[in-house]
C-alpha cells in the first residue's frame, strides 16, 4: 500500500492526542502505599531461577547462601512490575557478590531462559560499585559509579546496607544508604520482575547475604505509543523538498542530489520532556532524526537538534542545527559495531531538562548533561539537500504513562 502526504493538518480529535503527549512524565504517585514483598514467613509469591544456591528463611529474613560450581540463582518475585519504588536492606559476606535484579526477564528463546535485565550491584570488591547497574546477561555495564566516589564510599562492609531504586518510564535512579548512586536513562526494558541474586562462585567456604524489610510502592507502568500510525503520515506535515511516503508501514524518503533544499517531515505536535524511539534504515545519504526544534525559512527547514543518521561513523551523534554545530562528535577512527549499515537499527533518544541521551542499538552513542540548549520543540526526520537519498522509519513511538 502506498500514500502520499498530502499535508493534512491534525483533527480535533488528534489534537487532544498530542496535547496528552506534552504532559511530563509522572516521577511520583499521589497515595501510592507501601507494600511488602516478603511475609516473614514463607516464599509465597516468589520463584528461584538460574542456579542451585541455597534460600532460606530465618529470623524474618531471606538468606541466600552460595554454591560451589553452580551459576548465578535468582529468587524473583512471582509477578512483574513497571515503575516502582523500592526499598530493602541488606547484610553480606565481604567476599561474595550479588545483586538486585529489576524489570528482568527469563524467556526460553532467550539463551535458554537465563535470566537477564538490570541489577542494582552489591559489589563488596575494592572496586566498591555497590549501587551502580548492570544488565545481566545482556549488555553488561550501563550506568557504573567510577565517576561517582561519594556513592562508592556509601557502601558499609559487613554492616547493614540500605537501598533505595526508582525506576518510573526510562528513568532509574538508585541511593546506596541515602547517598544518590546510579541516574539512568535507558527503556530498554520498561517491565520485569524483581529478583535477589546469589552470584556463582568456585569457593569451598559457602558464603551467605541477609535480606530484610523489603518493601515497594507500585507507581504502574509506562509503554510505547505510536507517532506514526503505520499508514498514513496524520500528524505530520512535510517542508519541501523531497519527498515523504507510506509503503507497507514503512516512511520512505527519498530526494535526488538536484534538490539543494533538506526536506523535513515534521510532527504537527511540539515536544518538551520525552522519550521517543524509531528503527531507521539508509540505503544512500544523510538523514537525521530532529528533535527541540523551531520551523524556519532558510533552506535547512529547521533549527535544532539533530541525532546524526547515515552511513557513516557519525551516526548516533548529536548536532545543532542552526546553532553550536557538532556537539558530541565520534571520532574518525573510533569504531562504532554497534551500527548496522544497509539494516534496520534501533533508535532511541531521551530528552528531559537539561538532560539528553542517544542510544543506537541499546549502545550510548551520545549524552548531554546540564545543555544549555534547547528545551523544546518539534519532532522531524530529514533529507539532506544536495544528495541523492533513501532513508526509511518505521516503528517510531512515544513513551507515555498508562
Amino acid at each position: 500500500m502506498r500514500k502520499n502526504l498530502n499535508n493534512k493538518r491534525m483533527t480535533i480529535q488528534s489534537k487532544w492526542v498530542w496535547l496528552a503527549y506534552l504532559l511530563p512524565m509522572c516521577s511520583t504517585a499521589i497515595g501510592a502505599d507501601w507494600v511488602s514483598m516478603f511475609n516473614g514467613e514463607d516464599f509465597t509469591g516468589w520463584v528461584q531461577r538460574g542456579g542451585k544456591a541455597k534460600y532460606h528463611i530465618e529470623d524474618k529474613m531471606i538468606v541466600g547462601t552460595t554454591v560451589k560450581g553452580t551459576p548465578n540463582a535468582f529468587l524473583c518475585s512471582a509477578r512483574d512490575y513497571g515503575d516502582f519504588i523500592l526499598e530493602l536492606e541488606y547484610r553480606v559476606d565481604p567476599q561474595m557478590n550479588s545483586g538486585i535484579q529489576i524489570r528482568s526477564e527469563s524467556k526460553p528463546a532467550y539463551h535458554n531462559g537465563v535470566v537477564h535485565g538490570y541489577q542494582v550491584e552489591i559489589d563488596t570488591s575494592q572496586r566498591a560499585w555497590s549501587g551502580g547497574i548492570y544488565d545481566e546477561s545482556r549488555r553488561g555495564w550501563v550506568n557504573d559509579l567510577s565517576n561517582n566516589e561519594a556513592a562508592r564510599n556509601a557502601f558499609k562492609q559487613n554492616e547493614w546496607n540500605h537501598y533505595r531504586i526508582q525506576a518510573i518510564g526510562d528513568s532509574i535512579k538508585t541511593w546506596v544508604n541515602g547517598v544518590p548512586a546510579a541516574d539512568l536513562r535507558d527503556a530498554q526494558t520498561l517491565t520485569g520482575f524483581i529478583a535477589l541474586q546469589v552470584h556463582g562462585t568456585n569457593m569451598d567456604k559457602p558464603m551467605e547475604i541477609h535480606w530484610r524489610n523489603i518493601r515497594i510502592q507500585d507507581l504502574g507502568k509506562h509503554s510505547w505509543k505510536p507517532l506514526f500510525d503505520g499508514q498514513t503520515l496524520d500528524g505530520w506535515h512535510a517542508i519541501p523538498g523531497g519527498k515523504w511516503e507510506v509503503l507497507d508501514g514503512v516512511v520512505r524518503g527519498i530526494s535526488e542530489k538536484s534538490e539543494k533544499r533538506h526536506g523535513l517531515l515534521v510532527t504537527d505536535g511540539i515536544f518538551k520532556d520525552f522519550t521517543v524511539r524509531a528503527q531507521f534504515k539508509v540505503t544512500k545519504g544523510d538523514s537525521g532524526f530532529y528533535f527541540r526544534v523551531d520551523e524556519s525559512k532558510n533552506q535547512v527547514g529547521v533549527h535544532g537538534f539533530q541525532v546524526e543518521i547515515d552511513t557513516s561513523y557519525e551516526t548516533g551523534g548529536l548536532y545543532e542545527t542552526g546553532g553550536r554545530g557538532w556537539v558530541v562528535q565520534h571520532a574518525p577512527d573510533k569504531k562504532t559495531p554497534w551500527y548496522r549499515k544497509d539494516k534496520w537499527n534501533d533508535l532511541v533518544v531521551s530528552a528531559h531538562g537539561r538532560r539528553t541521551s542517544v542510544r543506537v542499538n541499546g549502545h550510548k552513542s551520545a549524552e548531554l548533561m546540564d545543555d544549555p540548549g534547547r528545551s523544546s520543540g518539534h519532532i522531524a526526520l530529514q533529507l539532506h539537500g544536495g544528495q541523492d537519498m533513501l532513508v526509511e522509519y518505521r516503528q517510531i513511538e512515544i513513551l507515555t504513562k498508562d
